[in-house]
């Protein structure tokens, strides 16, 4: 966590050239390969994900995948669209939260829309650290937040998101029963092994915010953690939020499906391979590494299931939240 810098500190010098005149030549052109392979490693992923796809779907019928999603509930559909009314409603609670931790008190009311905002474009969109920053930075100015209480709360989300996640994810995997990791494509010992340092790794950043309260110092910028309360809700918010939004698309999978506990550890995978690939929302990259990492589910309702997460979780809040930026643009221009 950055703790804000000064208002007149200098321009910081990008972290290319300060790696740079830090190294010697031999990690100097490590450091280059590093940069290439970080270039690559994302086309290499969607060339992947878009052959996997191929392979779990290609032989699917439009009426397949309609017929699952006439399967659907009408409570199925309630409650996959209040999951994702609620994981919105989360991601608030933490923002209002990091916001708070930077110095910047504001009520809670602008939060909700700023969250909103910056959350939903930038989920759909991608590069998710530098469009929301842009989004909150536009929309928190008129409320005197700094440039620097934007990049803090920024980080502090993507900190609660990933810590959530990980200690999700971990415990999926370690209470999930042998039956029901033979339902998905991770190997037991594997599966016990990953959960297990996915929470110790959550575990430790908590540990680390009690104990370390002085700033230390990377590539010559102070760091500061949150406090070991902050830290505490960045991961229990973070896990409810993530949870609710594995849900999401649990519940529009059939009810014969994998039970949730052993869900959840196939969907963090997924989210950290869509995360890894840079594509907008890990679009193709998440559904093929969720269809190889479940192949107990039917492709039909799987790729059913898809649809509606994408809908319920990133087209209908990417629509709400263009029409809302729209207004409100043109009401703060009016007056």
């Amino acid at each position: 966590m950055t703790a804000p810098d000064a208002p007149r500190s200098p321009a910081p010098e990008p972290v290319e050239v300060e790696l740079a005149a830090a190294l010697p030549p031999p990690q100097h052109r490590l450091a280059g390969v590093a940069r290439a392979a970080l270039r690559v490693v994302p086309v290499v992923l969607l060339i992947a994900a878009a052959w996997v796809l191929w392979r779990e779907f290609h032989k699917l019928s439009f009426e397949a995948v309609a017929h699952a999603i006439a399967g659907w509930s009408a409570t199925e559909i309630a409650l996959a669209l209040a999951l994702s009314v609620a994981s919105f409603v989360l991601m608030a609670v933490i923002e209002w939260v990091g916001l708070r931790w930077t110095g910047a008190l504001i009520a809670l009311a602008p939060v909700v829309l700023g969250s909103f905002l910056a959350n939903a474009i930038a989920h759909a969109i991608g590069a998710n650290l530098l469009i929301s920053g842009a989004i909150r930075a536009r929309t928190y100015d008129r409320y005197g937040v700094t440039l620097a209480q934007v990049a803090g709360t920024t980080v502090f989300a993507a900190v609660s998101f990933t810590v959530g996640l990980a200690a999700l994810s971990g415990g999926g995997l370690l209470l999930a029963s042998q039956a029901e990791l033979d339902a998905t494509a991770i190997p037991a010992p594997i599966a016990r092994a990953l959960g297990a340092a996915l929470v110790v790794g959550a575990l430790c950043y908590v540990a680390l915010c009690a104990i370390r309260r002085r700033p230390f110092t990377v590539f010559r910028r102070s760091i500061t953690l949150p406090d070991v309360w902050d830290a505490i809700a960045q991961l229990v918010l973070g896990v409810v939020d993530n949870g609710i939004a594995a849900a999401i698309l649990w519940i529009l999978l059939p009810a014969h499906g994998p039970s949730y506990v052993s869900f959840v550890g196939a969907y963090a995978v997924a989210c950290i391979a869509g995360l890894i690939s840079s594509v907008p929302g890990g679009a193709g990259v998440f559904e093929s590494a969720m269809a190889t990492l479940l192949p107990s589910v039917e492709a039909a309702a799987l790729a059913a299931a898809f649809l509606g997460y994408r809908l319920a979780f990133y087209i209908l809040p990417l629509m709400i939240a263009a029409l809302a930026l729209a207004i409100d643009a043109i009401r703060h221009r009016k007056s």
